[in-house]
């Protein structure tokens, strides 16, 4: 009997797909979304609506979603994995030709009851590919140059189709998710060693270049750097969000203003709140306390995808839930970062709390490929 045939003669069925649920991931991610809804309705000065109520009824439908993935064999998902990257990146390819221009960027698709965005979508279809691949395979080829360049061009598809839109911080957590899955597939460290070294050279380049004849970078940009270095250079310019992001963190304290107290919210001084900054939002009413309840829930939904991982004998599995918990990992590492001062404003939402259907929607579908391998895995 091979390995595929004990797999699918030994996984649950009928309802016993249901029990077997990972049962504390889906009250957890209930429980993050649910403070998604609360600020929503804060944002919105104590309404449903326009924010709060579409996105509950997002998460209802990406639950749905969910469990119906679930409830698929994940041999299906690796089989289909190729296919799902290619209408991934066909998806792309449309946003350049017929795409919906929003804030300055050509970056969703119209699809009359929702936008799309197909970057989201590709984040996760990347990562079933790369697992799938290296689950075909051998581990004795897994550094050689040749297999090592065939996923370098697959990371380099989307993002490089991401950057044109352009969409800075989704092409960035594209390239590092990918070069993630190569490093937890068993690729030589040598490898990311050569990648990181040329990034710290070509950083230093930047910065030695500045006001030489051979500048590489124009000096609008250079000012960008000198903003993020020091917002308060030009607190009513490009450092006005971030500088007011701090001050609604700041003003939170330990134990925040109180719900719907917030007045950097409130008097529409924070940029993006419901979006980008809605973390300083909940900062700000809640805390030191509500943030890192919040980062708790979220620590707690990666340690439950790592466990799983480890349960898992199949490779292709383990490596999608792995793959699955660094881009989770990297949505909320990258918002709380940005919104915090500690990286560029990038535009990434925060995960299950942030407004948007697509990033909503997408991550569900992921839970619910993560349920999927757990429901599935060999007993």
């Amino acid at each position: 009997m091979t390995y595929l045939e004990y797999s699918i003669k030994s996984a649950p069925t009928g309802w016993r797909k249901i029990l077997h649920l990972n049962w504390p991931l889906v009250v957890l991610l209930s429980a993050v979304a649910s403070i998604g809804f609360l600020m929503l309705y804060s944002v919105a000065g104590g309404s449903w609506t326009p924010w709060a109520e579409p996105q509950i009824k997002r998460y209802v439908l990406g639950l749905t979603v969910m469990f119906i993935v679930a409830m698929v064999p994940i041999w299906f998902w690796r089989n289909v994995s190729l296919v799902a990257y290619g209408i991934g990146l066909g998806l792309l390819l449309m946003v350049e030709l017929f795409g919906t221009v929003g804030m300055g960027a050509q970056r969703w698709i119209d699809l009359g009851f929702m936008r799309l965005q197909p970057s989201e979508v590709m984040k996760i279809t990347l990562v079933m590919f790369l697992a799938a691949y290296y689950d075909w395979l051998p581990n004795n080829r897994v550094s050689r140059p040749l297999w090592v360049a065939i996923p370098v061009v697959f990371i380099l598809l989307p993002t490089a189709l991401t950057l044109a839109q352009p969409d800075l911080g989704t092409a960035l957590l594209l390239m590092i998710g990918g070069g993630l899955m190569m490093f937890l597939a068993g690729v030589h460290w040598l490898y990311f060693a050569t990648v990181i070294s040329a990034g710290v050279g070509t950083i230093w380049a930047v910065f030695q270049s500045r006001g030489t004849d051979w500048q590489l970078l124009k000096d609008y940009q250079f000012r960008r750097i000198d903003t993020f270095l020091d917002p308060s250079s030009d607190p009513l310019g490009a450092g006005y969000h971030i500088t007011q992001a701090k001050i609604a963190m700041g003003s939170g304290g330990w134990t925040g203003r109180g719900f719907m107290q917030g007045t950097q919210s409130r008097l529409n001084f924070l940029p993006e709140k419901h979006t980008d900054f809605i973390f300083n939002t909940l900062a700000e009413e809640f805390g030191f306390v509500g943030g890192f309840s919040l980062l708790s829930l979220y620590v707690l939904i990666l340690f439950f995808c790592v466990v799983a991982a480890l349960q898992n004998k199949d490779r292709f599995s383990s490596l999608l839930i792995l793959g699955i918990a660094l881009t989770f990992f990297l949505f909320f590492a990258v918002n709380m970062s940005m919104v915090m001062g500690l990286a560029p404003v990038v535009g990434v939402p925060l995960p299950l709390v942030s407004y948007g259907g697509s990033a909503m929607l997408v991550l569900m579908l992921a839970f619910g490929l993560v349920q999927s391998a757990h429901v599935h895995r060999p007993r």
